[in-house]
C-alpha cells in the first residue's frame, strides 16, 4: 500500500443493510446464535454496508468508541493499552490509537492506520503509535486472518489475577465464554513487548481458536472479528478475572469449595453465547450509553 487513507469526519450516519431477515424463518437447527438468545424479533448483527467508505467509517467510530467505554471503566495506565482494527480494504494495515493520547479523549480524527513494516499510512500520520502495541497487533493480524481487532490494556484485576499464571475456572455462566480453547495463558514474560520474536510467540499462544489470553505479570488480551467482540471480551475477562479473585479469597476464608461447571453444560453455554454477531450485540448497550454521555463526541 503507497497511497494515504483518510476518513471524513462528522459526516453523515452511515446507512448499512442488515445480515438477517427476520421474514424468513428457520427451523431450530438453522437458526444462528442471534436467532435462539433473542425471542419474538432478533436482534440486528454485524451490518453489512453499500460501500468500503461507509464500512470504515462505521469501524472506526466504533473502535474510538471502545476507548471511550474503556477509560469509562477505568481501564486507562498512562501510556499502557492499545487497540488495533483492521482497514476493511487494505488488509495488511491496521487501525489503533495514537500514543501518549488518553484513551477517555480518543476521537476518530485521532486514529492511526499502521502498514505491516510499522509505518503510518493513513488517518492522524501526525502522531506517534505505540512500538510495543506495534509487535503485539501486527502479528496477531498477521498470523490470523479472521482476527480483525485486538484489545490489551493493564486493567486492574486483569493484573492482579495475571500474577498467578493460570486459566480463569469455569465458575459463572459468563466465564464460559472463554471455555475451553477459547482462552489460555502466555508465561513467557520478558518485560515491555519489544522485538518481533515476543509478538510472534505471543500470536502463537493464543491459538487459532483463541478469544483470550491472560499475559502472565502483564494484562490481558482479548480478539475478535469486530471491535465489538473483541472490546466486550476484554470487558468480560477481566470482570471474569474479579469474580475470580472474589471467589477465591471467599473459599480460602470460608472453607468451602467452589463448584465447576461441567464440560456439558459449558460447551452448551459457550456453542450459544461465544457466536462473534452475539458478542458484538453484547457490546452494543456500553456503545449507546457511552454515545448517550458523551453526546456522541468520539464521532468527531
Amino acid at each position: 500500500m503507497t497511497s494515504s487513507v483518510t476518513t471524513t469526519v462528522a459526516g453523515p450516519e452511515p446507512v448499512y443493510l442488515s445480515r438477517h431477515r427476520d421474514d424468513e424463518p428457520a427451523s431450530a437447527a438453522e437458526k444462528t446464535s442471534l436467532q435462539r438468545l433473542s425471542h419474538g424479533v432478533t436482534l440486528q448483527s454485524v451490518p453489512s454496508f453499500t460501500s468500503v467508505e461507509l464500512q470504515r467509517r462505521w469501524m472506526l467510530e466504533h473502535l474510538a468508541g471502545a476507548f471511550r467505554v474503556f477509560a469509562r471503566k477505568g481501564y486507562s495506565e498512562g501510556l499502557a493499552g492499545h487497540i488495533s482494527l483492521r482497514d476493511p480494504e487494505h488488509h495488511d494495515c491496521f487501525w489503533t490509537n495514537p500514543y501518549g493520547t488518553h484513551i477517555g479523549l480518543m476521537r476518530v480524527s485521532d486514529l492511526i492506520l499502521i502498514n505491516e513494516s510499522g509505518e503510518a499510512v493513513g488517518g492522524a500520520t501526525h502522531l506517534p503509535a505505540n512500538a510495543a502495541g506495534f509487535q503485539i497487533h501486527s502479528h496477531l493480524h498477521k498470523r490470523y486472518a479472521h482476527i480483525n481487532a485486538a484489545c490489551h490494556m493493564h486493567s486492574k484485576y486483569g493484573k492482579a489475577y495475571s500474577a498467578f499464571g493460570q486459566r480463569l475456572e469455569m465458575i459463572n455462566q459468563d466465564s464460559l465464554n472463554f471455555y475451553g480453547d477459547a482462552h489460555g495463558v502466555y508465561q513467557e514474560f520478558g518485560g515491555v513487548v519489544l522485538t518481533e520474536e515476543e509478538g510472534e510467540k505471543l500470536a502463537q499462544c493464543l491459538g487459532e481458536k483463541g478469544k483470550g489470553l491472560i499475559l502472565q505479570n502483564h494484562g490481558l488480551l482479548t480478539v475478535g472479528q469486530t471491535v465489538d467482540e473483541a472490546a466486550y471480551l476484554y470487558t468480560l475477562m477481566e470482570r471474569s478475572c474479579e469474580v475470580q479473585l472474589l471467589a477465591d479469597a471467599a473459599a480460602e476464608g470460608s472453607g468451602k469449595p467452589k463448584i465447576i461447571i461441567g464440560d456439558k453444560a459449558a460447551q452448551f453455554t459457550f456453542e450459544a453465547t461465544s457466536d462473534p454477531d452475539a458478542l458484538y450485540c453484547s457490546f452494543q448497550p456500553d456503545f449507546q450509553m457511552e454515545m448517550k454521555l458523551s453526546d456522541g463526541d468520539f464521532l468527531h
